[in-house]
């Protein structure tokens, strides 16, 4: 009778225990979350790669109208827009012009961003502050109201029609927000490193150019690359300073398959994919340093 009690007793406990729940660790997604991240990173995939694809589509139409009727151009896919523009048009010398003011531009721009981002991020000057929001308050004027006045200053120094004006042009767009980018990236780098330079016996700018840079290479990736789309990019001043055709970049290229009355769409499609060509190939050459160049600067630490 006891034994049997005893039988009991102890295996009550166990038959009653409910097996424990796992606990999520922080930051752990359930298997719904993990679900919905996904289907909207695959939409937003989807949202950025349909108007390559569609662009890209458009170029293997042979007719300008074929954009208005996108299902024929099932039945006649065809490389001849790319073959049009290759040569029958002045493309080479569009992409030699683009290449001198695209490479021009980061060069010199991430030089002059880099300088004044390491200063202000590093030396106490008077009115080091206020340098900065200049450069940030000349981003505030359109355009528009400053092409006559710079066409004005250009003339009088003979560079109109010159590829320094577009070079010029286009880092007074780009330096003011790459030196603000690169600031604050050199602010994350401890100042133990400058420190260590001149015990060795560097100047400010040797510090800077051999230990610096090299560890500012993520931010420096983000700033050329910046600094290149805004050359290719830009329409309004390479229309207004370059007077010779020979000397348009792609996008003012691209302005001369649309007249007054007509477009030719088939052979602008198949020129902006063309045109995507080198800026894709500088991307893949900065790629890998993009995603960190973008996230450091943001924190100090």
């Amino acid at each position: 009778m006891s034994t049997t009690t005893l039988e009991k007793t102890e295996a009550g406990p166990a038959s009653t225990a409910r097996p424990t729940r796992r606990t999520r660790r922080r930051g752990e997604r359930g298997p719904l979350g993990a679900a919905l991240l996904h289907a909207g990173l695959a939409l937003a995939s989807l949202v950025a790669i349909a108007p390559v694809a569609w662009l890209i589509f458009l170029s293997l139409g042979p007719d300008k109208d074929d954009y208005l009727h996108p299902s024929k151009i099932l039945g006649k896919l065809t490389f001849s827009n790319y073959g049009f523009v290759l040569q029958h048009t002045a493309f080479f010398d569009w992409f030699k012009s683009t290449m001198i003011v695209a490479l021009g531009t980061t060069l010199i721009g991430v030089f002059v961003a880099a300088t004044t981002g390491y200063a202000v991020s590093r030396m106490r000057f008077p009115g080091y502050k206020s340098l900065m929001w200049v450069l940030l308050l000349t981003q505030a004027f359109p355009i528009a109201i400053l092409i006559v006045p710079m066409y004005e200053i250009f003339s009088e120094l003979g560079l109109i029609d010159t590829y320094w004006a577009l070079i010029v042009i286009n880092c007074t767009t780009a330096v003011p927000y790459s030196a603000w980018l690169l600031k604050g990236y050199f602010d994350t780098i401890p100042f133990e490193i400058d420190e260590a330079g001149r015990v060795d016996g560097l100047t400010p700018f040797g510090t800077f150019a051999r230990l610096i840079l090299p560890l500012a290479r993520p931010g420096l990736a983000v700033a050329a690359f910046y600094n290149f789309i805004t050359a290719v990019g830009e329409v309004a001043f390479a229309t207004t300073f370059m007077l010779d055709d020979s000397k348009y970049t792609f996008a003012v290229g691209l302005q001369s398959f649309v007249s007054e009355h007509d477009a030719q769409w088939n052979y602008m499609a198949a020129t902006a994919v063309l045109i995507a060509i080198p800026v894709s190939v500088f991307f893949y050459l900065v790629q890998k340093n993009l995603v960190t160049g973008l996230t450091a600067g943001g924190t100090k630490g």
